[in-house]
């Protein structure tokens, strides 16, 4: 009996040591340099913001923050990999619309389910998709646009890269307009034919040049071309206008009530990080995004900077997104690549 008593005395002193030093160990994050992992290459939008994020929260850590980009599979290749690394907080994975929601729909048996290996800390920007016409187009409205394509079904076409956010965009507007049953096409005329690209760089290229007649794209990338008048903006895909759109309506204000479809990005650790460094991540994220200098950066690059309000409210909406998308994938029928 004393010896029993001896040994979970003993027992009970390494936990609470090991507890102490655990606690002690949170509190002290960071005390090394933190990295985040963008599963894209460099120079995109995503690199660009998380490279604007690093810099802030470096001052808030008070230690440097390291990009390393692991691109491939649509982001999924970064993510997977950087979400099974130790979950200490030294490494914060960016994650997004791309790699969190539509790659789910897309795969079922990726190497990570978002709902379950992450903890989502902090969006930080948003941004809609703009539906573009070469202004050699008749349309001078959406609701133009509408009525040619229900009364000429399958008859203009449209560019996209497959799963980018423009293509999810299309056929979430698709369905919407059609309001078919689910796997159907084209119902109530509503049918455009779409010609694939293998990147934005070529597509854009194409509507310049009147080789194809319409797009959905990032706003950041459309801007300069519509204000120089090679294309002409028709809608946004947010739920309300933009400001470096103003003039321009959204979806949802033009006869499809609650249609939204957004690209965003935010910061997230794996399951299993200490919650005292969550919520410090949290709150240097936050600060980070609220400084001058970063919203300046992001509305150069035609961004909404757009914070949670706890990490509960990021993961609310990767749950939402996530669910969204993987259906409107399933109706449309669309395989990975």
């Amino acid at each position: 009996m004393i010896r029993r008593t001896l040994l979970c005395t003993a027992t009970l002193a390494l936990l609470a040591a090991s507890l102490s030093q655990a606690q002690a160990q949170d509190a002290a994050w960071p005390n090394k340099p933190v990295k985040i992992v963008v599963p894209f290459p460099p120079g995109g939008t995503s690199d660009v913001m998380a490279r604007m994020v690093s810099e802030e929260l470096a001052k808030a850590l008070k230690q440097p923050v390291i990009i390393e980009n692991i691109g491939g599979a649509g982001g999924t290749t970064g993510t997977g990999r950087a979400v099974k690394l130790p979950a200490d907080g030294y490494t914060i994975i960016q994650t997004g619309v791309g790699q969190n929601a539509v790659a789910h729909g897309l795969d079922p048996k990726l190497p990570y389910d978002s709902l379950k290996d992450f903890v989502h800390v902090a969006q930080v920007h948003s941004g809609p998709n703009v539906l573009v016409v070469h202004p050699d187009q008749p349309f001078k409205t959406f609701q133009q646009l509408v009525d040619h394509v229900r009364q000429n079904p399958g008859k203009l076409n449209y560019g996209y890269t497959h799963a980018a956010s423009g293509h999810m965009a299309m056929e979430l507007l698709k369905q919407t307009a059609s309001r078919c049953a689910p796997g159907v096409k084209a119902c109530n005329g509503f049918f455009m034919v779409g010609i694939p690209y293998r990147g934005g760089g070529p597509m854009m290229t194409d509507l310049l040049g009147g080789q194809i007649p319409l797009m959905f794209i990032n706003q950041d990338t459309a801007l300069q071309h519509v204000r120089a008048g090679k294309l002409r903006a028709l809608a946004v895909t947010s739920a309300q206008r933009n400001a470096l759109y103003p003039d321009v309506p959204t979806i949802s204000e033009s006869g499809f009530p609650g249609f939204e479809a957004l690209s965003w990005s935010g910061l997230s650790v794996a399951r299993g990080t200490p919650q005292p460094v969550v919520d410090r991540l949290f709150k240097a994220v936050v600060a980070a995004a609220d400084t001058p200098a970063f919203k300046a950066r992001a509305w150069q690059l035609a961004s909404d900077v757009v914070t949670s309000k706890s990490p509960a409210d990021f993961q609310r909406l990767h749950d939402a997104e996530l669910d969204r998308w993987t259906r409107v994938i399933k109706d449309a029928g669309i395989k990975p690549q």
